[in-house]
């Protein structure tokens, strides 16, 4: 199963968990789980860092229902439940169409 697949999965089962960090960022930057939800579900990854330090993660960018872009990076599913490293709305002084990086 395509890895963006199983990441879905694992949401819609309720299967995924944050990071302190990720914590904090959700509030500071006011981004609900409701949103979260809509961006992983319509989103793609857009880079992938099999050989983090922390264990295999990837970045993925979606759109919430209102039109917000949001960049989540998050474990791979291998794990039991998927951590959410940190999210954040991306700049669009530093990436091009929020995909790539300038």
């Amino acid at each position: 199963m395509p890895l963006l697949k199983e990441i879905r999965v694992k949401f819609f089962q309720d299967e995924f968990e944050f990071s302190k960090h990720a914590v904090d960022q959700s509030i500071l930057r006011d981004i609900s789980v409701i949103e979260i939800r809509e961006a992983i579900d319509n989103g793609e990854i857009i880079e992938d860092y099999p050989d983090d330090k922390y264990g295999p993660s990837c970045l993925i960018i979606g759109m919430t229902l209102s039109q917000r872009p949001l960049h989540i990076q998050c474990s791979y599913p291998s794990r039991p439940l998927i951590k959410i490293i940190t999210l954040y709305e991306p700049n669009p002084a530093e990436w091009v169409d929020y995909r790539e990086r300038k």
